[in-house]
C-alpha cells in the first residue's frame, strides 16, 4: 500500500506530533471533527508497524442513543474519500470499524459507563471525544485514567482527543484543557471557519445569515466564543449593542459619587441559591457597573470580606425584600448583619405579582445608559446575556424566567434598574422604615 498523503490545516499542525492529551476548540464549520476522523484513518494505518499491533479506538459523546449520533459515519466518509477497502485492512460492520493488523474502532456513551464497565477500554490506544462541551467530570474523571496504554520500548503512549464548541468556562473539558494549569504537554488549538481551506460557499451563506439574523449567538456559534446568550435570552440583544457602541471597557470609578452594592440573597449549604452582588455608580445619566461578585453556599461574613477587600467598605448596600426578614435560626436579618458590619443598607419593599418582568422591563429600559468595566463584570455579563424565558413549546407560550444559574446576578441587576427609576441620581433616595412584620 502506497503511502497515504493528508491534506492539513495549518491551525490542526500541532496536533500531529504525539500528546497525551489533543483539543481542538472553537466553532462551526471549522472542521475540528473531519481532522480527527481523518487522524484516526492514518493512526490505524501506521500502528500495525509502529506499535506492532493493530489500533485499538473509542470514539465517544457523553450520551449517544445511537450509531447515527455517532462518529462512525464521518470515519466511513474518510475512508471512501481515501480510498481505503477491506484489501488495505479496513472492515465496515454495523456497529464497528476493523482496522488493519486485527484493531478496532468502536462507538460509545460515556452516560452508559460505571467505574467497572470503564475497564472494558483498557488497553485502548486511542478515547476521540466528539462534542467535549457535554462530558461530565464524572465521565471525564473515569477516561482519564483508563486510557493509559504505553510502550516503553517504541516510546509510544495512548492518547485522548476532544473536539468541541466552548460553551461555558466551568465546562470539565474547558477546566481540563483551557484553564490555568493544563495536563503537562497537552497540545490545544483554537479553530474557526476562517481557519478553514475548504470552507464551504453554502456554510458561508449560514454565517453571514446567522450575523445578519442572530448576532447574540453568532460568536459562540461561528467563532468558537463562550455561549452568552440563550433562546429567549431577555438582554442577549442589549448587550450585543453595548459592545458594539463601546459600552463594554475600561470605566473608572467617580470618588465623589456615592457607590452602591446590589444584592440578589443566597443561602448557606450546596444547594442553596447564590449571592450576586454589583457595584455599580449613577453618574449623571450615566450608570456605571463596576464590578460583580456571586458566591455559592457561604456564608455573609464572606460577602462582607470580598466588598473590603475591593475597597467597598463605604457602599450603599440595597437589599431586596428579603433582606429585612431574620434567619430562623439565629435571629438576625441581611439589614441588621450588615448594618451591624458598618454599611449604610437599604431595602426595597416588595414589588408584589410580577416582581420579575418588572426588573426585566426596568432593566431594558436603562440598557442604552449602562457602561461595564469588562474585566471586572465578565461572569455577571454572561448571566444577564443568558438570561431567558422559560417556554411551553407545546402551547407556544412563555412561562417567565427561568430559575437556574444566571437569575441570581440577574435579579440584583433587575433591583439596580428599579432603584435606579424609583431612588435615581436626581432624587434623594427614601428611608424605608420596615414593622415587625419583617423582624
Amino acid at each position: 500500500m502506497s503511502a497515504l498523503q493528508i491534506d492539513t490545516a495549518a491551525v490542526f499542525e500541532p496536533l500531529l506530533a504525539p500528546a497525551r492529551y489533543k483539543g481542538a476548540h472553537g466553532g462551526r464549520g471549522s472542521g475540528k471533527s473531519h481532522f480527527f476522523a481523518g487522524l484516526a484513518v492514518e493512526d490505524a494505518i501506521a500502528f500495525p508497524g509502529d506499535a506492532g499491533e493493530g489500533l485499538r479506538m473509542v470514539c465517544i459523546r457523553e450520551v449517544q442513543k445511537s450509531l447515527k449520533h455517532s462518529a462512525k459515519s464521518l470515519i466511513e466518509a474518510k475512508l471512501a474519500e481515501f480510498g481505503m477497502r477491506e484489501a488495505d485492512g479496513f472492515k465496515v460492520f454495523n456497529e464497528v470499524i476493523k482496522t488493519p493488523g486485527d484493531g478496532v474502532i468502536i462507538f460509545q456513551g460515556m452516560q452508559d459507563h460505571t467505574a467497572d464497565s470503564i475497564k472494558s477500554l483498557e488497553g485502548f490506544h486511542r478515547a476521540w471525544v466528539e462534542e467535549a462541551q457535554s462530558l461530565s467530570s464524572t465521565s471525564l474523571g473515569l477516561l482519564r485514567p483508563t486510557i493509559r496504554w504505553e510502550d516503553a520500548g517504541r516510546g509510544l503512549t495512548s492518547e485522548m482527543w476532544f473536539g468541541w464548541n466552548p460553551r461555558r468556562k466551568t465546562d470539565p473539558v474547558d477546566v481540563l484543557l483551557r484553564g490555568p494549569e493544563p495536563p503537562t504537554g497537552a497540545a490545544v488549538v483554537r479553530a474557526n471557519w476562517s481557519d478553514n481551506p475548504w470552507f464551504p460557499s453554502v456554510l458561508e451563506q449560514e454565517r453571514l445569515d446567522c450575523l445578519r439574523s442572530m448576532p447574540d449567538q453568532y460568536e459562540h456559534i461561528w467563532e468558537g466564543g463562550y455561549a452568552t446568550a440563550a433562546t429567549g435570552a431577555y438582554f442577549a440583544q442589549a448587550l450585543v449593542t453595548a459592545k458594539s457602541e463601546g459600552r463594554i471597557g475600561r470605566v473608572a470609578a467617580d470618588p465623589l459619587m456615592t457607590t452602591r452594592a446590589y444584592w440578589d440573597i443566597g443561602g448557606t449549604g450546596a444547594k442553596a441559591d447564590a449571592c450576586a452582588i454589583w457595584i455599580v455608580q449613577f453618574v449623571g445619566r450615566e450608570v456605571r457597573v463596576l464590578d460583580y461578585y456571586e458566591a455559592q453556599g457561604q456564608p455573609l461574613a464572606t460577602h462582607v470580606a470580598w466588598l473590603r477587600s475591593r475597597g467597598y467598605e463605604r457602599a450603599q448596600c440595597v437589599l431586596p425584600h428579603d433582606g429585612a426578614a431574620n434567619d430562623k435560626v439565629h435571629q438576625v436579618s441581611y439589614q441588621s448583619a450588615l448594618q451591624q458590619a458598618g454599611f449604610d443598607v437599604r431595602v426595597i419593599p416588595n414589588m408584589g405579582a410580577g416582581a420579575a418582568s418588572k426588573r426585566i422591563e426596568a432593566v431594558r429600559r436603562l440598557f442604552p445608559a449602562i457602561y461595564f468595566h469588562e474585566t471586572t463584570t465578565e461572569p455577571g455579563r454572561d448571566a444577564l446575556g443568558f438570561y431567558h424565558e422559560r417556554k411551553d413549546d407545546k402551547r407556544g407560550i412563555g412561562l417567565g424566567p427561568e430559575h437556574d444559574w444566571s437569575s441570581h446576578a440577574a435579579d440584583a441587576f433587575g433591583l439596580m434598574a428599579v432603584d435606579h427609576e424609583q431612588n435615581g441620581p436626581d432624587r434623594k433616595p427614601v428611608r424605608l422604615n420596615f414593622t415587625s412584620e419583617f423582624a
